[in-house]
C-alpha cells in the first residue's frame, strides 16, 4: 500500500478541473450528463487562473493537477491554461474526449504548452462497441490515433476504462491493447450510477470480486489502479498475504466463474505469469482524502462522482475548503463509515466508494453497495494488523 508523502489533510495528492461540460459525445456513463454548448457560468479564463494559483499555494511537491471535462478542447483558452499552470509549477494533465479537435496539431500545443500527460478512454475492444458506448461513430479511430501521436510526442499516457456487466468481458483484450500499444497507467473505473450512468448496469459484488482478483493478477504485466472500487486495496491485502503463505486465493476467497473465465483469457494472451515487474501497489487516496474536485463553475466536490459541493472558489478559497470544511474533514474520519464499512477491519485502508454509497443509497456513510466483504472473515487479519498494514 502506498500513502502520499504528503500529508493529505493539509494539502491533495490530486486536483481534478472540469473546464467545461461542453462536449460533442454523448457517452453512456457521463456523470456530467455533457451538452454541445459551453455554459456562461463556467470559470473565465482569469477565474481559472486564480484556481491554479490556490491549487500551487499548497506547495511543494505540488498536487497533480488533471484538467478534464466534457471536453477541454472545446474551450477556445486550453493552451493558455496550461501554460499559465506549467508557469505556476503544476504538473498539468489533460483528459480530452476523443472528437473531432483530438488531433496531433492540438496534442503538441498541449505539448508545447508544457503538458505532461493526456488520458484517453478506451471502453470496448472494438470501433464498433466502444463507438456505442460513446454514443457518436468514430471516437474509437480518433482515440487510437491520438494514443499514438500522443506517444510520439513524449506525452505521458493514461487510459481510462469503464467496466460495466455489458463490456466486463472486453477487459483482456483491452489489457492486451494497453500493453501491446504501452501506456503509463491503466485506470479501471467502476461504474457509479450518476448522470448517464444511472442508465447502465453495474457489476454485482461477487462480479466486482472477481473483477478486481483479475485485475491484481494482470499487475504481474502492466500498471493497473482502479477509480471507486477502493476495495482494491483491500484485496491487494489480502492477495499479497495469500501469497506469503502459499494459499489457493480463489477457494479462501471464494471467487467466482467469472474470475476463472477472465483469468483463462488474460492467461491465453501471456498477460500473466510474466517475470521482472514489481506490481504497483494501490494509493491511499479517495474523495476528500487526497482527491478533490472542482467543476466548470468552480464548486468544490470530494470527487467528481458525489455531486455535493462544499464551498465554491469564486467565495473561499481551495485550501480552506479541503482542509477545514465540514464535509471534507468528516470523509477522512473512518468512524463516520456505516453498515459493514465501519466495523470492517481493513477500513483505513478501503473506507469504500463514497461517491457509490450516495447514489445507491443517499447516505454518503453507508457501506460499500459493491462490496461483499463480511468484516472479520479474512483469516489473516491479525497478521496484516501487526504488519502496520490495518
Amino acid at each position: 500500500m502506498r500513502t502520499p508523502k504528503q500529508n493529505v489533510g493539509e494539502r491533495p495528492f490530486i486536483v481534478i478541473w472540469e473546464a467545461t461540460q461542453a462536449c460533442p459525445l454523448a457517452c453512456l456513463h457521463c456523470r456530467a450528463s455533457a451538452r454541445p454548448d459551453r455554459d456562461r457560468a463556467e470559470l473565465s479564463t482569469e477565474q481559472a487562473t486564480a484556481l491554479m494559483m490556490q491549487v500551487a499555494e499548497f506547495g511543494r511537491p505540488a498536487p497533480l493537477f488533471v484538467i478534464t471535462g466534457g471536453d477541454p478542447f472545446q474551450r477556445p483558452d486550453l493552451e493558455l491554461l496550461v501554460r499559465r499552470g506549467t508557469e505556476l509549477g503544476l504538473p498539468v494533465s489533460v483528459s480530452p474526449s476523443g472528437t473531432p479537435t483530438l488531433t496531433r496539431p492540438a496534442l503538441t500545443a498541449l505539448r508545447t504548452a508544457g503538458a505532461r500527460a493526456v488520458s484517453l478512454s478506451l471502453d470496448a475492444a472494438t470501433a464498433a462497441g466502444h463507438d456505442g458506448f460513446r454514443g457518436v461513430p468514430g471516437v474509437w479511430d480518433l482515440t487510437m490515433q491520438a494514443w499514438r501521436d500522443a506517444a510520439d510526442l513524449g506525452l505521458k499516457v493514461q487510459i481510462n476504462s469503464t467496466v460495466t456487466r455489458d463490456n466486463v468481458h472486453d477487459l483482456a483484450e483491452l489489457a492486451t491493447q494497453v500493453r501491446d500499444y504501452g501506456a503509463l497507467l491503466w485506470s479501471v473505473f467502476f461504474l457509479v450510477p450518476t448522470g448517464r450512468g444511472q442508465g447502465l448496469r453495474s457489476l454485482d459484488a461477487a462480479q466486482t470480486e472477481d473483477v478486481l482478483n483479475v485485475l491484481y493478477d494482470l499487475g504481474e504485466t502492466i500498471a493497473v489502479k482502479t477509480t471507486e472500487a477502493h476495495h482494491f486495496r483491500r484485496v491487494c491485502l489480502q492477495r499479497e498475504a495469500l501469497a506469503r503463505r502459499g494459499d489457493d486465493h480463489v477457494r479462501l476467497l471464494g471467487l467466482g466463474r467469472l474470475y476463472r473465465h477472465l483469468r483463462d483469457d488474460l492467461d491465453s494472451r501471456g498477460l500473466t505469469g510474466t517475470a521482472g515487474r514489481v506490481r504497483r501497489a494501490p494509493l491511499r487516496v479517495s474523495a476528500g482524502n487526497g482527491f478533490v474536485f472542482v467543476s466548470h463553475r468552480g464548486d468544490v466536490h470530494p470527487s467528481g462522482f458525489l455531486p455535493v459541493a462544499a464551498g465554491n472558489v469564486r467565495q473561499r478559497p481551495l485550501r480552506d475548503i479541503y482542509r477545514d470544511s465540514a464535509l471534507f474533514t468528516a470523509l477522512r474520519d473512518p468512524e463516520r463509515l456505516g453498515g459493514r464499512c465501519g466495523g470492517c477491519e481493513f477500513r483505513t485502508a478501503c473506507g469504500g466508494s463514497r461517491a457509490r454509497a450516495y447514489a445507491v443509497t443517499g447516505d454518503i456513510w453507508a457501506e460499500e453497495p459493491s462490496c461483499g466483504y463480511q468484516p472479520g472473515s479474512f483469516p489473516y487479519q491479525t497478521e496484516l494488523a501487526l504488519s502496520g498494514q490495518l
